[in-house]
């Protein structure tokens, strides 16, 4: 059944629509199934979205009430319970061994979430680390009430979970500089934007894996504690990967801030210098850079890469001509080739 967004918006509240679609709410950062009982959100602040992973990859959690990671009549009691435990505390970090003191079989529990929401469940656990940390501070509270108010027991149990994540104490804005940053939506999934005052510092897909050490080492090189909202190189960003994905952009004129070693810093300005729609490999691009006995280094540094697209390391492959060693994934990889292919 296809639903209108009025037909969806009407629908909200009403449990036999389980299943047709996902409501978020854009002022509380909650996702919600059809049915949930919670008051009905103004029409200004719902979007709409097909599961619960689309829900997630765009920065939204799951209602406390109606507990959309559930699947209705289907959810083992013990899952139920870790879902429980993971929505009390999203700081938890739970591993093989933790659920095995829990009496449970970490290969079922992979199984069951790779199986009902297409993700594994450390993508999950991630997603709800990074989720709740963004949303607490972008309510533009104090570090006690936002903390407070999204669940957690303690304002050092908040603190921790947003140092975990950022690698850096939410209350220590005053000593440090700030890196901005942003969510938006593109054709390949939702990105993370983030920009101090001299220009962008990273752009990544949301579910990178290395994205929590990326953000903590940004942290520690430019002395900076990172907060959402917006700037003017965010607003630039946007345009220009958004008109990139159109096909309508070939080179970037935004400002970057990207901190690293000098070796870092010589792969990626040999990355930037690769054109659009061409390939190197690995090999190819150390020797341009004069090191061509340091391929791994190079790769290496290729991979530490923090500015994706417009630091363009997706246009380096293996000397085969393969395509590897993306962070965004390898699909991504072929997809943003092609597209270049398409438009040269």
């Amino acid at each position: 059944m296809k639903l209108s967004f009025a037909e969806k918006y009407a629908a909200i509240g009403k449990p036999e629509y389980e299943g047709l679609f996902i409501t978020a709410v854009t002022t509380t950062g909650v996702f919600c199934r059809p049915g949930c009982r919670a008051r009905k959100p103004k029409i200004d602040n719902v979007t709409f979205y097909k599961t619960a992973q689309e829900a997630l990859q765009n920065g939204f959690r799951p209602c406390k009430i109606c507990r959309p990671m559930e699947h209705l009549d289907k959810t083992p009691k013990a899952i139920k319970n870790i879902l429980q435990e993971l929505q009390n505390s999203p700081d938890l970090r739970l591993k093989d061994r933790d659920l095995r003191l829990r009496g449970l079989a970490p290969a079922s529990i992979r199984r069951w979430f790779k199986r009902q929401h297409k993700m594994t469940f450390h993508a999950y656990q991630r997603m709800l680390r990074i989720n709740s940390a963004f949303h607490n501070i972008k309510a533009g509270q104090s570090v006690t009430q936002s903390g407070l108010g999204s669940g957690y027991d303690s304002i050092s149990g908040f603190s921790a979970a947003y140092q975990g994540i950022f690698g850096t104490s939410p209350s220590r804005v005053q000593d440090k500089k700030v890196i901005t940053l942003a969510r938006f939506t593109t054709p390949l999934g939702p990105m993370f934007a983030a920009a101090s005052e001299k220009g962008l510092c990273l752009l990544e897909f949301t579910d990178r894996r290395s994205l929590k050490t990326e953000f903590r080492d940004l942290c520690r090189r430019l002395n900076a504690i990172i907060l959402p909202g917006n700037n003017f190189h965010l607003e630039q960003v946007k345009t220009e990967i958004l008109e990139y994905f159109s096909g309508n952009r070939k080179k970037f004129t935004i400002a970057l801030d990207a901190p690293g070693t000098d070796f870092q810093k010589i792969v990626w300005k040999g990355l930037s210098k690769i054109s659009y729609g061409q390939t190197r490999s690995y090999k190819e691009l150390a020797k341009h850079l004069g090191k061509p006995k340091a391929i791994r280094a190079v790769a290496r540094a290729n991979g530490q890469n923090r500015i994706g697209i417009i630091i363009p390391c997706h246009r380096v492959i293996g000397a085969d001509g393969n395509l590897k060693g993306y962070g965004g994934g390898l699909t991504r990889k072929k997809w943003l080739l092609d597209l270049e292919a398409k438009y040269i």
